[in-house]
């Protein structure tokens, strides 16, 4: 009986929902971005209002333009080209609407609760443990969703575009439940289960791997579909594709440790974040080049379409921005540029060019399609591309400049290295506003462009009916036996067993011992050569393997989740151990008394992380400037660790003691009355707000549950203890002549910055 003819109406009711749902959200994000970066140069844009400030915005603006804008842009792209790549309609209406409805009260969730002062405290991971609940749970509705639409799937061979989204939903689930471990203090509050230098390192391989496969992977899937769309043109080389994909995916996971280079971070840990930044270049270039490659021969087109500017610029600005990170992740490189403006420079490459200019490209091509009316105006989209264009090179200059500025003058020292050539940070901020002023001006270009492309979008869609996709298809003849992978067709085969043979001896020569290091070593060298000298023979037979790989949904998506956990284990187990206290062996932290975790607590609401580090490198200028370099032990019971990434202000990690409690008074109350030329916002509710104590027991409780050794404290005493010691700091201020009653807020922070630094040496191990 010969298969019958059906059409399919595609689901691109979605599409239009989500593709909305990122101009929105994409404006709301960069005006957020445009203020703080103006509160940077103009403190009196803080307002004087908790809600206003930079440390409580800043989490909204990268929440906001990650997760809003790129995430409902990624979700349109990815419902749109699955259907069509799969030749079957989106598996269920209610999981879809579920998804979108869903994606979008968290934003909203998380777009009242952050500037409220709620958080955890983590990058990227600010969202508190209610709204991650959610985003865990619409998470697995978008995976059910896309997996269940693989499944009804009429094309028997998997694109390379659906590669690349597997890997996201894989990926982005271990990652997000992983570092958002927590355990609830309240409803509204959680500290996370990991401290110290093991959540740094599990904040940045999240922090890392965000970018990678929440900002880069689904693009480049997005890219592999639509750009070939857009070129009319083959994707230039399919091979490379599977390179590509590959050694991506297994690469990019082990990097996450170069954002603690020169840190209380062990040895080996860096090295190894450093080697795979290094090795990050060679896949992310040849992702570059089979997209810029694709245009061969639509070099016309490319003048004239504004769909094709968009990507190509975004394919560059991608390249771009994937050679600057393995530059900046070389040791030397590092310690000029982190913690300055250059990071910023960087990130915003990647999210305004690469992330903004794909979102661009795909909604000019997808407007005229999902409204069947064409773009209203192709002139204001090539003035879009050009304004942005320009705006995203004078941010990225600014900050280059800023950066390596700051960062010179940070590091410079005199007498034979002896002396800071600039002792006074405020020094190093003045020399740098020329630059982030235009730091402002480029990203308010940039966001000129997204109003207009906003006016492009409403005037396109104004009057015209939506149109669904169809295509006629024949029901798909089921694949043949011998075609199913199973179980051991998908693990034990050449390819699979060599790339864990060469990962095994790869780890063993770079982490090892003499002699293991050594055995390693010869172990790779002998599996290279004996991988390289099968491959003429056995070509074939593995190009037959990976074929078959890519009609069994399942198999391919394991092979993906082992690929990308192996770094996760092999980086996060040991700190497990190393992070443990009696294997301390320098100095160690001292618990934090209930008044000092209080004030803890409020500097986290704050915001003061983003500013703020408390991690002095070992390195000569951070040790003069800011006294001994941290040890690991003393951030050991620090849930979340407070390292910070970006110092627009002095390290913290040794103030304690180094000004009298008058002076954090007056620098809270008006920072320019002690730091003249500062632009730290002031926070005159800290001297009004009265400390909420009572939610001390239950902090404590958990507190000693993670593994901090609190003794038994009756709430009673809990209150007691807060009491006496905020007395005794209210009486010291009131000595100064700066009158405040012990129960308010500002005394509980002054505590907590008056005991950081204070640690105590290991006591010695007795001898065997």
């Amino acid at each position: 009986m010969p298969d019958q003819k059906i059409t399919i109406e595609y689901n691109d009711r979605i599409v239009r929902q989500f593709l909305l749902a990122t101009v929105i959200w994409g404006i709301v994000g960069m005006l957020v971005g445009v203020l703080i970066a103006s509160q940077l140069n103009f403190w009196q844009l803080n307002f004087q209002t908790s809600w206003l400030t930079f440390g409580r915005l800043r989490p909204l603006h990268t929440n906001a333009v990650i997760f809003a804008f790129v995430g409902n842009m990624m979700f349109a792209g990815v419902y749109y080209s699955t259907q069509r790549l799969v030749k079957a309609r989106l598996a269920s209406d209610f999981l879809s609407q579920l998804h979108f409805w869903g994606w979008q009260l968290i934003i909203v969730a998380a777009a009242i609760t952050l500037p409220l002062g709620l958080t955890r405290g983590k990058e990227y991971a600010e969202l508190i443990w209610p709204i991650n609940i959610a985003v865990a749970f619409i998470w697995v509705v978008f995976a059910v969703n896309f997996f269940w639409t693989l499944a009804r799937r009429r094309e028997p061979a998997l694109y390379v575009a659906l590669w690349f989204y597997i890997a996201t939903i894989v990926t982005v689930a271990m990652l997000y439940i992983v570092n958002h471990l927590s355990i609830p203090t309240s409803l509204l509050h959680s500290y996370p289960v990991f401290s110290g230098v093991q959540d740094a390192l599990v904040q940045w391989w999240y922090g890392h791997n965000a970018v990678a496969f929440f900002l880069t992977t689904p693009i480049l899937g997005i890219m592999y579909y639509f750009l070939p769309k857009a070129a009319e043109r083959p994707v230039y080389s399919y091979r490379l594709s599977v390179v590509h994909f590959w050694s991506l995916v297994f690469v990019y996971i082990w990097a996450g440790p170069h954002h603690l280079l020169n840190t209380a971070l062990p040895g080996w840990l860096q090295n190894l974040g450093m080697t795979f930044s290094l090795m990050l270049w060679a896949p992310s270039w040849g992702g570059m080049l089979n997209g810029l490659l694709t245009l061969r021969g639509a070099w016309d087109k490319l003048r004239t379409d504004p769909v094709l500017k968009f990507f190509a610029a975004g394919v560059t600005f991608y390249g771009m921005a994937t050679f600057e990170g393995p530059l900046l992740s070389i040791k030397s490189v590092n310690a000029l540029a982190h913690y300055t403006d250059w990071i910023i420079g960087h990130v915003h490459a990647g999210t305004l060019g690469w992330n903004g200019f794909m979102a661009a490209g795909m909604i000019y091509w997808l407007l005229p399609r999902l409204w069947n009316k064409p773009l209203y105006s192709v002139r204001l989209a090539n003035f879009h591309f050009w304004i942005g264009t320009v705006g995203i090179l004078l941010y990225v200059a600014a900050m280059w400049t800023s950066g390596i500025t700051q960062g010179l003058m940070l590091n410079a020292t005199t007498e034979h290295g002896t002396v800071l050539a600039y002792p006074n940070f405020l020094d190093t901020l003045n020399a740098i506003r020329f630059m982030m002023l235009m730091r402002v001006i480029g990203g308010a270009l940039y966001l000129v462009g997204f109003f207009l492309l906003a006016y492009n979008f409403y005037r396109t869609v104004r009057g015209a009916a939506p149109v669904n996709g169809t295509i006629e298809v024949y029901e798909s003849v089921p694949a043949e036996p011998d075609a199913k992978l199973g179980f051991r067709g998908t693990f034990f085969n050449a390819p699979t067993v060599f790339s864990v043979l060469i990962l095994v001896f790869a780890m063993m020569w770079m982490v090892g011992s003499d002699l293991v290091s050594t055995a390693g070593l010869a172990g790779l060298v002998v599996s290279l050569i004996a991988c390289y000298a099968m491959l003429p023979s056995r070509g074939s037979l593995w190009n037959g393997w990976y074929e078959k790989l890519l009609l069994n949904a399942l198999p391919f998506t394991l092979l993906t989740f082992f690929a990308v956990v192996a770094g996760g284990l092999i980086q996060i187990i040991p700190t497990v151990i190393v992070q443990k206290a009696q294997n301390v062996e320098d100095r160690i932290q001292v618990p934090y008394t209930p008044l000092e975790l209080a004030g803890r607590d409020l500097y986290v609401r704050e915001g003061c992380y983003l500013c703020h580090s408390q991690m002095i490198r070992t390195l000569v200028p951070d040790v003069l400037r800011y006294g001994d370099y941290s040890r690991l032990g003393e951030s050991i019971y620090d849930h979340p660790f407070q390292w910070g990434s970006k110092r627009n202000g002095p390290d913290l990690a040794r103030v304690g003691g180094k000004y009298p409690n008058v002076w954090h008074f007056r620098h809270m109350e008006n920072p320019r009355a002690v730091s003249p030329g500062s632009n730290m916002p002031t926070y005159p509710w800290l001297l009004s707000n009265d400390l909420d104590a009572s939610v001390l027991p239950a902090k404590i409780k958990v507190q000693r549950m993670l593994g901090v050794p609190y003794g038994p404290l009756s709430a009673q005493q809990i209150f007691d203890s807060v009491d006496l010691q905020a007395k005794g700091i209210a009486k010291d201020l009131r000595a100064a002549g700066a009158y405040v009653a012990p129960e308010k807020e500002i005394v509980a922070l002054i505590a907590y910055l008056q005991t950081l630094g204070h640690s105590v040496p290991v006591a010695p191990k007795p001898a065997h």
